[in-house]
């Protein structure tokens, strides 16, 4: 794109914050491919920003501020003396808009297609490398709107999530018992279509029913929590979404911060064929068990009830021989396998 190789190398003073009640930094902006990159003033990255998903808070106004879209918590203020770098940023905005496409409009469309196709052989090279740029520069705020876009495609089968007031509450407190590192860390418990537990793109953990009712104590559904979060550590929920709906949906999330509603509703459908898990190995388990203080026993015997495949979690349980501290009360265990009404 000839914009962001014009403005490649500009650089720009500014404040910014991650959060509202964080007292504003003094950073350094400059522009990457199709991102802004933000460092403080040791030259350590602070946040990329994807230019798509850039919104001014104050058009036309000084100093002009800006936020990732969908989070106004996130600002970076520029001076209007850092004229260059404001006129490079609605420069980039503009020539972005021009290309999202528009219903109805055969040539703009085709006119966009020819771009996509240019920008991904000039720019990009390889698909990989454009997943992996999507991965890196899609924020927090949009990742976990995906999420809850993913999950809307999802419940004309699986229903809405099971809402039974003791039982959220109950599922909210054992999701703070299992914190997640990254994402919303959310819990789900779903009635069908969901097989044991999936993740969505920003962090949610989707649960079947089964995992808390069938079940006499919540250390088989907090064993699958924790492999779930580990499991998306090691395999990015949004990437696995990019993989199954390919370059196009990619290069679309690049452009418009939308992966689209065909590459959703396909990798729903996918994940409600029961899609199989991507395996985490025995030991990244155990070392979770023991970050989280569960025990590792009743999530192997739940695998496999003999404990033939799942011997090494049982013989290296961290909490063989001692009791952690509790999941949850024996009164929230009750409500929360009445979640979903009986």
């Amino acid at each position: 794109m000839t914009a962001l190789r014009e403005y490649e190398r500009l650089e720009a003073a500014g404040l910014w914050r991650s959060v509202p009640t964080d007292q504003r930094t003094e950073v350094v902006v400059s522009v990457g491919n199709a991102t802004l990159i933000i460092t403080d003033m040791r030259d350590r990255v602070l946040a990329h920003w994807s230019i798509p998903a850039v919104t001014r808070a104050n058009p036309g106004q000084s100093p002009a501020l800006y936020h990732p879209d969908g989070d106004s918590g996130e600002t970076l203020e520029l001076d209007a003396s850092e004229t260059q770098m404001i006129d490079a940023i609605e420069k980039l905005r503009a020539v972005i808009a021009r290309q999202r496409p528009k219903p109805g409009r055969l040539r703009l469309g085709m006119m966009l297609g020819s771009a996509a196709v240019v920008a991904v052989l000039a720019i990009f090279w390889l698909p990989g490398a454009v997943r992996d740029h999507a991965l890196r520069v899609v924020p927090p705020v949009k990742r976990a709107q995906i999420g809850a876009a993913l999950e809307r495609e999802m419940q004309s089968v699986t229903g809405p999530p099971c809402r039974a007031p003791g039982g959220v509450s109950a599922l909210t407190r054992l999701a703070q018992r299992i914190p997640a590192t990254r994402g919303t860390g959310m819990l789900r418990v779903l009635r069908s279509g969901v097989t044991g537990t999936a993740t969505l793109p920003g962090g949610t953990i989707l649960i079947h029913r089964a995992l808390v009712e069938d079940y006499e104590e919540p250390d088989v559904v907090a064993g699958y929590i924790v492999a779930e979060r580990l499991r998306a550590r090691a395999y990015d929920p949004l990437g696995r979404l990019l993989d199954h709906a390919g370059l196009g949906a990619a290069f679309r999330l690049l452009t418009t911060g939308d992966p689209g509603s065909v590459a959703l509703r396909s990798y729903a459908e996918y994940l409600l064929a029961d899609a199989p898990a991507a395996p985490v190995a025995d030991a990244v388990l155990l070392e979770g068990f023991a970050t989280w203080s569960i025990r590792a026993a009743p999530y192997a015997y739940a695998h496999d009830i003999s404990g033939e495949t799942t011997l090494a979690l049982i013989e290296a349980d961290p909490f063989a021989g001692e009791m952690p501290p509790p999941l949850l009360s024996d009164s929230d265990w009750l409500r929360l396998q009445g979640i979903c009404g009986g």
